[in-house]
């Protein structure tokens, strides 16, 4: 798990293009800012898992301060956004490792709580986030667009 490189930032998008609109879990009026690495670089910390050919596997944006996280409600929330495996490197252990390393790093950060916002079609991240402890706060599910509703997890640091 490391920083993502500008020299990435192609492969990220393309990554999570992909992986979002190929797979239903967004529109494509979305598309413009699952794209937008560079500008979600700016305002998070992006990290990425390399396969051993050094090309990026997974990516995930983490949002310690800042209004990117959309969800987070006080400045000791934190949130990541955007988790994205490609879907030939799934089932290794990928998007774990990225959620465990958002959490740590939000430990370090002294935030209290990570939050996150899901949609309904992401069950295998669900899954994920449960096992590792999340739990659903359907009072503060939200709907940033019409017709696009989403789920909110949080878990105690």
């Amino acid at each position: 798990m490391q920083p993502a490189r500008p020299d990435e930032f192609e492969r990220i998008a393309e990554l999570t293009v992909g992986v979002y609109v190929e797979g239903g879990l967004a529109s494509s009026g979305y598309v413009a800012e699952l794209a937008d690495v560079s500008g979600r670089s700016a305002r998070s910390q992006l990290l990425v898992v390399r396969d051993d050919d050094g090309r990026v596997i997974g990516s995930v944006a983490l949002v310690l301060d800042g209004n990117f996280g959309e969800v987070t409600e006080s400045d000791d929330e934190a949130a990541f956004r955007m988790l994205v495996v490609d879907p030939q490197a799934r089932g290794r252990g990928t998007g774990e490792l990225l959620v465990r390393t958002c959490l740590d790093l939000a430990r370090a950060a002294g935030k209290r709580r990570m939050v996150l916002s899901t949609g309904p079609a992401m069950t295998a991240a669900h899954r994920l986030y449960e096992r590792l402890g999340f739990r659903r706060l359907p009072e503060r599910d939200w709907t940033p667009v019409p017709g696009i509703d989403l789920m909110v997890y949080a878990l105690e640091l």
